[in-house]
């Protein structure tokens, strides 16, 4: 009987596992870490060796004009284009390749790439360097089995989603590397799991107060304004207030963890006073400092989380008005969600069905990664992410990813962007 072009993929993708292993063991001994931003050209060098090695057209593209990119630590981002038997928007497959620093409890070598009980480990191999690879490959198999596909297929490796993906997607959508009339949708393989379809991302509103009072001498406290004291205000305020009615508004969105389907607000740091490690000196604190972390739903909109947190700060001043408050934002992402009826979605179902032999489930990630920029920047709804690996084990320590499960979304992969390439 005469073998399908999905057959032949499929073959390939077997034929290319140990390959498909070896090139993610690589860019995980490879140390990509971010902050500050380490052996990023390396890396991006090794990703575009390995697209040039399958024929890709290979543009290693350096982030001109981001403060982030520097003579020490310079941000290059790599993109790779197999042309297609057609003119037209292109499948775009992106995947970021800087991680977090390695932290503690390693029992393991964090930047070993080893590969032990059907598993890689090492910082990155789960979030999302064993991603990167199977989107590599997923394109390799199509061209190495010999089945046209009509669309032309980019993949992309970028640089800081970690703190942010400015000089990375960000500024490929702002130099239209990424845009509605280059590219007719766009896979993050960031790790969810084989079967899981992510469509979208919560909002974050990130901000900073900062009450200033005034300085006194510690033995006459009464001549002088606390400003540690006027920010305690506020955070029992976020604490016995605003946090309760958080915990009450729930998303229709298909947030996973069950507990980030609601709004959440985090203290990420304080800062106040004279430095507790310093000799100590007999002073009332005239400067307190308070970082905040609101994720917001697409329910609630932006305006309304401002305008609580207007509010709120208002209500701190008046118990304390000698105390002046100020807020200042720090980053801010509007929540995303594909269509529903989006074709990426409907091509990684069906190829889920074929590889995995079980259902999709749709779900939505609790933070937000690049398909924040792939939608406002570049105009491209039709993004989602769908990749190897399980969400809790990134930024752990043993970082591992399954290898059958990076065998797995390979094959997902390249049966979807074949499916999205001649539609």
């Amino acid at each position: 009987m005469p073998v399908s072009d999905t057959d032949r993929v499929l073959a390939e993708v077997d034929r290319a596992a140990d390959e498909i292993v070896d090139f993610a063991s690589r860019l995980v001994r490879i140390p990509t870490v971010n902050p500050p931003g380490e052996e990023y050209e390396a890396c991006a060098n090794a990703i575009g060796d390995q697209l040039r090695a399958h024929g890709a057209d290979v543009q290693l593209l350096p982030a001109v004009g981001k403060v982030e990119h520097t003579s020490r630590y310079p941000r290059i981002n790599v993109v790779g284009r197999h042309e297609g038997t057609a003119k037209g928007p292109a499948i775009h497959l992106n995947g970021h390749f800087d991680v977090v620093p390695a932290g503690q409890g390693w029992t393991r070598d964090p930047f070993g790439g080893e590969v032990a009980d059907g598993r890689l480990y090492g910082r990155g191999s789960c979030d999302m360097k064993a991603g990167l690879a199977a989107a590599v490959f997923a394109a390799a198999a199509i061209r190495r089995a010999g089945v046209a596909h009509g669309a032309p297929i980019e993949i992309s490796g970028t640089v800081d989603e970690e703190s942010g993906g400015f000089a990375g997607v960000a500024w490929l959508a702002e130099n239209r590397w990424l845009s509605r009339e280059r590219t007719k949708c766009v896979i993050i393989p960031e790790p969810f799991g084989v079967d899981r379809i992510c469509v979208g991302h919560r909002g974050v509103y990130w901000f900073e107060v900062v009450a200033e009072g005034r300085i006194a001498h510690g033995s006459m406290p009464y001549l002088g304004v606390s400003a540690i004291e006027g920010m305690s205000h506020l955070l029992d305020l976020v604490r016995d207030e605003l946090g309760p009615v958080l915990a009450g508004r729930i998303t229709t969105m298909p947030v996973v963890p069950e507990g980030s389907r609601r709004a959440t607000i985090n203290i990420n740091g304080i800062d106040g006073g004279q430095p507790v490690d310093d000799t100590p000196s007999p002073c009332v604190a005239d400067r307190c400092r308070a970082v905040f972390d609101r994720r917001f739903l697409l329910e609630e909109g932006l305006d309304r989380t401002r305008a609580e947190i207007v509010a709120l700060v208002a209500r701190a001043q008046a118990r304390m008005p000698d105390v002046r408050f100020t807020i200042e934002d720090r980053m801010i992402v509007e929540p995303t969600r594909a269509p529903e009826d989006a074709p990426v979605i409907g091509a990684l179902t069906a190829a889920i069905a074929r590889v995995a032999g079980r259902p999709a489930s749709l779900v939505a990630s609790p933070g937000t990664y690049d398909q924040k920029h792939v939608a406002r920047i570049a105009g491209v709804p039709h993004c989602v992410a769908y990749g190897p690996g399980e969400l809790a084990m990134a930024h752990q320590p043993d970082e591992f990813c399954e290898l059958a499960d990076i065998l797995t979304a390979t094959k997902v992969l390249a049966l979807a962007v074949l499916k999205l390439t001649n539609e």
